[in-house]
């Protein structure tokens, strides 16, 4: 295990400062909690939609340097629509000598990475011979000056590939957890960054883990950093993860956390495909979402409601998109996240890895970023996400009424309504038609007498005025609570759907008996609420005036039973 503080790493800490470039983020910083929203100074919204940046293997260096500027790798990160990166790091980085004083190109010599050497050479010079921690901080700061917020997170003790049960980096007490090292590490890193800008929080440990994990201890200890990290530096958020690989909160709900500071606690929890073994190839996709639904909110999703904001702080698929396990996952996983309004991390940034688990270069299909850093490995994805990389609501952001928008998890987009003429489709959640959604379930264009009606299955739906029959009732049906399901007069069941060409149909309710081979996705839908305006050109529907039709003395919107 790795030596305490000692005076050459003290020595390395009055150099720090001298490479630390201040940013000014486009937000008002430091950021602060409202209840469960994270806030700006000015106490609006800021919806962390982070990306995770993978520092804490071997190297103890940022992925991707040997590939990309870092500038670069930065911009990339702005343009795909991420606000934050949570930028992991070991703790021996900061508690052990020999590691706190290699350099750049000594960390990869040690390990024969003669490769990445020139490639950092070529692409990084600036970094090859500073220390390991001078090369952390310099990414930091490139972050800073593109206006991208950062979570400092201490995935692990030991440099290396996270977790198992094993690894002696799961709980304290463990071969290399010390809890009074891992406190001063903690506190060493919270001052080194102390007036960093965009430094806005500081995740205390990654996925607590292992047969010594217990309520107690991480009371205990938990606590005890919290008050540490928020002594050394007041500004950042402080969050605290759970225990079995941050899945589990549950332990909060009858005894709060008890700190002296209040305003800067955030909690974070991880969500995966995998998290449920393979239960979503050999259960029923309906019964999968709502039973797994069910236990996050059980497990972590109760705390939103108790005034403190969850962040997932790792969620991902392999972006491939062959992976049908993690397909049926995301599509539930985003109309939660959606319903939730929840920040979020996104697992992970890495195209591909200097050294992991023995492999030289591995390429990584989680990663959003392709094998050489310098393209999107799945565009598509990057457009689905768009929509929750904004706020829904929150803290300042009233700018219109209290409304619904109906989400559709598998595009991620919403049903819009291009103009009077056109029918319903699905479009960017920006231009989304305003709902409400009544007690007697009928959903109504806000502003309008108009309401959301079914017509014959395999038919587009439409809008009419006359909102009493059973075609004008929508109800969320199966486990998922994410089928929109309607009857029209002859009595039949039907549900919202997509066709081929993203305009809103009616089909038959897809997946609602147990079989486990089929995929109702294009019938998954999610009301959302929302305070978000939308765009200036949007729907014609929204008129509060009279319009006479030539010859006629009546207004429009009383004229047309459906349109």
């Amino acid at each position: 295990m790795g030596s305490f503080i000692s005076s050459s790493i003290l020595l390395l800490f009055l150099l720090f400062p001298t490479i630390i470039q201040h940013a000014k983020p486009a937000m008002s910083l430091p950021l602060s909690t409202n209840s469960r929203w994270i806030v700006d100074e000015e106490g609006r919204r800021v919806k962390l939609a982070c990306v995770n940046w993978v520092s804490h293997l071997e190297t103890v260096v940022a992925e991707g340097l040997s590939k990309q500027p870092m500038d670069m790798i930065a911009k990339r990160i702005v343009t795909m629509g991420f606000n934050c990166v949570r930028f992991t790091w070991p703790l021996f980085l900061i508690t052990n000598d020999s590691l706190a004083c290699l350099t750049v190109r000594q960390s990869f010599q040690r390990l024969g990475l003669l490769e990445s050497i020139a490639g950092i050479q070529s692409n990084n010079p600036s970094i090859i011979d500073v220390s390991l921690i001078k090369a952390y901080q310099a990414v930091v700061s490139s972050l800073g000056k593109n206006n991208v917020m950062v979570i400092l997170d201490n995935h692990l003790s030991k440099p290396g590939w996270c977790c198992s049960d094993f690894d002696g980096n799961g709980f304290f007490g463990d071969q290399y957890f010390n809890p009074d090292l891992w406190i001063t590490g903690l506190t060493r890193m919270a001052t080194l960054f102390n007036g960093v800008t965009n430094v806005v929080g500081m995740s205390l440990r990654n996925e607590l883990r292992g047969h010594k994990q217990n309520v107690n201890d991480w009371y205990r200890y938990m606590q005890k950093c919290a008050e540490a990290v928020h002594s050394a530096n007041p500004d950042v958020l402080v969050i605290l993860s759970g225990l079995s690989y941050d899945s589990d909160l549950s332990f909060i709900q009858n005894r709060p956390v008890q700190l002296s500071f209040s305003g800067k606690l955030v909690f974070e929890v991880h969500w995966y495909g995998f998290s449920d073994g393979q239960t979503w190839v050999t259960g029923n996709p309906n019964q999968v979402c709502g039973r797994v639904a069910k236990d996050m909110m059980r497990r972590s999703g109760f705390l939103v409601d108790q005034g403190y904001p969850l962040l997932v702080s790792e969620y991902g698929v392999d972006q491939r998109g062959t992976n049908v396990n993690d397909n049926r996952y995301l599509n539930c996983f985003l109309g939660v996240a959606a319903e939730l309004d929840l920040d979020w991390a996104l697992w992970t940034l890495v195209g591909s890895y200097y050294l992991r688990e023995g492999v030289i270069g591995l390429n990584e299909y989680y990663g959003v970023l392709n094998y050489n850093w310098c393209e999107t490995r799945n565009s598509s994805f990057i457009k689905r996400i768009s929509a929750l990389q904004s706020p829904f609501r929150g803290p300042g952001l009233s700018e219109t009424k209290l409304h619904k928008v109906i989400f559709h998890p598998s595009t991620g987009l919403c049903v819009i309504r291009k103009s009077f003429l056109d029918p319903l489709l699905l479009g960017p959640c920006a231009d989304s038609e305003s709902w409400s959604y009544s007690s007697d379930k009928t959903l109504v264009v806000k502003g309008t007498y108009f309401c959301l009606q079914a017509d014959e299955s395999g038919t587009l739906t439409k809008l009419g005025i006359f909102c009493s029959d059973s075609n004008s009732k929508w109800e969320m049906i199966a486990d998922s609570k994410m089928h929109l399901s309607s009857k029209l007069r002859n009595g039949k069941s039907i549900c919202l759907d997509v066709d081929s060409s993203n305009a809103i149909i009616t089909n038959s309710c897809k997946c609602i008996s147990k079989d486990n081979t089929c995929d109702p996705a294009s019938q998954w839908f999610k009301l959302v609420d929302s305070t978000r305006s939308i765009s200036e050109e949007q729907s014609f529907l929204h008129f509060d005036y009279i319009f006479d039709l030539p010859g006629k003395g009546f207004p429009l919107n009383l004229m047309v039973g459906s349109i």
